[in-house]
């Protein structure tokens, strides 16, 4: 199980995402845009997020030999935490009552403030996994800690590339595989 095999069982029709995933991914040690451990945790946060069994099988080995102990719960706790967050806040959002963003959240969400990784890191992690689920308050709240930690706009703009890309892997192949199964 690993990168490769992810990439072997991309059909034809989808070879673009399978350049993308080996440049996003593979390649990544030649752009030099994100840490190894920047890269590997939005690995690992996304192919969570992106609900798919068999890219998260194929791509936690390596995110896990990558990764320390704590980045490898760190990205997971970001997905977690994210897959609360992103629900919440985009409801709040899409309510026409402007009323229920004044009410107190309520939900514990102690992790962000002590992710046991660089704030950093878990902010770019956090902001993939949202650029997944979709909330654009949360994108926008990540995206301004991140900007004000100095952090630019290559950087983020690759976490929310690999995020595309893997969510893009992740559709393609379990609709492959439901196909598949009929």
């Amino acid at each position: 199980m690993s990168l490769d095999s992810l990439k072997s069982a991309i059909p034809d029709f989808a070879k673009d995402l399978k350049l993308n995933l080996g440049s996003v991914i593979g390649n990544a040690d030649s752009n030099g845009i994100l840490s190894q451990q920047q890269l590997w945790g939005t690995v690992l946060s996304c192919a969570i997020a992106a609900r798919s069994p068999r890219v998260l099988r194929e791509l936690e080995p390596e995110a896990k030999a990558a990764l320390t102990p704590e980045a490898y719960t760190a990205a997971k706790s970001a997905a977690a935490i994210m897959a609360m967050n992103n629900v919440f806040y985009r409801t709040r959002h899409l309510l026409s009552d402007p009323e229920y963003g004044t009410l107190r959240a309520g939900l514990r969400m102690n992790v962000i403030g002590n992710p046991g990784v660089e704030k950093v890191d878990f902010e770019l992690w956090s902001l993939a996994v949202s650029a997944i689920n979709g909330c654009g308050q949360c994108l926008d709240s990540h995206e301004q800690v991140l900007r004000k930690a100095g952090v630019d706009r290559e950087t983020v703009q690759e976490a929310f590339k690999i995020a595309s890309v893997i969510q893009a892997v992740a559709v393609t192949l379990d609709a492959e595989a439901a196909l598949a199964a009929e």
